[in-house]
Formats: structure tokens, sequence, C-alpha cells
């Protein structure tokens, strides 16, 4: 039970907010099959797509029913047309609900916003066709959607959001790593999908860089980095700040996300940070 004082919004998340955000994202033309592995929705065998790679000189080996009429007759020699694979359109979505994001000075927690953030990529990869898992992670441990695809789908992660979050506003005041939702994320998500982590700027601990690094292998990793206001354009002047019985007074800096940066290229893995309070 959440306590009544933080049902404002901005302070919970429900999940008909982020089902509204189905709004914003534009639709597509046909759908395309969500994977070409076995499961609730039909899939096209694996294979060469349509989108050209190159065309080159023939090799013994290559399929010569991939000859390129013109080029052959314009060289004289046989020429193939060779395609990018079809790759699986499969975004898995992680969502930091633990202590340090409990917390914001604009519009809404960063909690909240790292939720409205994964669910509108989550609409787009819908709207594409594609099919999502989702992990929320709190103090309570880990919640998971299994990966499905469609509308009924972004449903489910919407409701798993909310509930995990009224189960953070509620919880104790502990901060697990994220390693647990990292590793979880490896079986959850198949080679050649897409991962997507919001969290804070002291989301990605030291000890959790081996199991993100395992994930990025044969994965494209982001962390989505929703800032607050304070950290973007904090105040010119001096604050008070008072620990115990010392006083000081002390200057806030804008938050430089470069080490931050440098960190996760490391691991192979991508940073957006969201500098704004749109999320």
């Amino acid at each position: 039970m959440v306590n009544p004082a933080l049902a404002a919004p901005g302070l919970r998340l429900e999940a008909r907010e982020l089902l509204a955000l189905r709004e914003g994202v534009p639709r597509t033309g046909r759908a395309q099959p969500a994977s070409r592995r076995p499961g609730a929705v039909p899939a096209r065998p694996p294979g060469a797509g349509m989108d050209l790679r190159e065309i080159r000189a023939f090799a013994e080996g290559d399929d010569a029913r991939r000859l390129d009429p013109s080029a052959t007759a314009r060289t004289g020699i046989p020429h193939i047309r060779s395609f990018h694979e079809d790759r699986d359109d499969t975004l898995l979505l992680i969502v930091d609900f633990r202590r340090p994001m409990l917390w914001g000075t604009g519009a809404a927690l960063r909690s909240v916003r790292a939720a409205r953030l994964a669910a509108r990529r989550g609409w787009q990869a819908v709207a594409r066709g594609g099919s999502l898992a989702a992990i929320g992670v709190s103090a309570e441990g880990l919640a998971i959607v299994p990966l499905a695809g469609g509308v009924p789908q972004m449903v489910r992660i919407s409701h798993m959001l909310a509930s995990c979050h009224d189960r953070a506003l509620g919880g104790g005041g502990g901060s697990p790593s994220l390693d647990e939702g990292l590793t979880r994320a490896v079986r959850l998500c198949p080679p050649g999908g897409e991962v997507l982590v919001a969290t804070g700027p002291d989301g990605v601990a030291p000890e959790d860089e081996p199991a993100l690094a395992r994930l990025a292998r044969r994965r494209l990793v982001r962390v989505l980095l929703p800032l607050d206001k304070i950290e973007t354009a904090p105040p010119a002047l001096a604050l008070p700040l008072r620990a115990g019985g010392l006083a000081r007074l002390a200057r806030l800096r804008p938050f430089d996300h470069a080490a931050l940066a440098q960190r996760l290229r490391v691991l192979n893995v991508g940073l957006q940070v969201i500098a704004d309070d749109a999320g």
C-alpha cells in the first residue's frame, strides 16, 4: 500500500500514464516478424535480408542465385549481390527503482522519468513489430516480464513497472546492485537484441561491470541517464550543508558525464543522457 502522501503525479507511477504514451508514437507500415526464433508469433526463417551490402566478384562457394546480371554484363565477370542478414528486433528494458532513483527536484522523481523513457522505447518497438521483455530492479528484488510481442505485452510491462515502483516507494532502505538483473538479462535477451538500462549517475557500480560487459558482447546495450534539473543547472549561490554538528557552504557543479561515458565505452556500452525534465 502506497502512502497517500506519495500518490501525487510525478511521485507515484501509474500504469495508465505509461499506456497513454502509446499515443505519441507514430504508427509504422506493415508489421515485421518479431523474431526468427520459435515462439508465440510467426517468424520467417533466417537468411539474407533486403538491404544491399555490396556487389562483388563471384567467388567459389557463393550462391549462384545471387548473381547480379547488370554488373556481370558490364564487366564480363560474374558478380553477385550480398545483403545484410535479418536480425531479431528484440528489446529488453531494465528500469532501476532502487532507493537513489526515488529522488528529484523537478516535476517527477528520477525513477518515474526512467520508467517513462523506457515505456516510450517499448511502444516504439511495438510499433515496429518487435518483441520485448522487461526487468524492474528495486530493493524488494527483481520483477520480470518474459519476452513476447504486441500491445498486450506492453500492457503487461506497464503494469509491472507501476507495481514495482509502488513496492519501491513502500520498501526498505536497501540498495542491491544491478548485477543480478544484468545476469538475468543475458538469458532474457537473445544475441543480436538491444538492451536499455534506465538508471542514475551512480547506478552502474564497479562490481556491476563484469556482468554488463558479458551482456554487451553480442547485444547492443545502452544506458539511459535521466538527469535532474539540479544536476544540469544547479543554483549559482552557495548552499548551506549540515552533517551532525558540522555546517558548511558549498556550490554545486553540473554533472559531468564524461567519466561515466568512458567507463561504459570500455565495456562496449553506449550512454544517452537525457538532460531535461521531459521524461
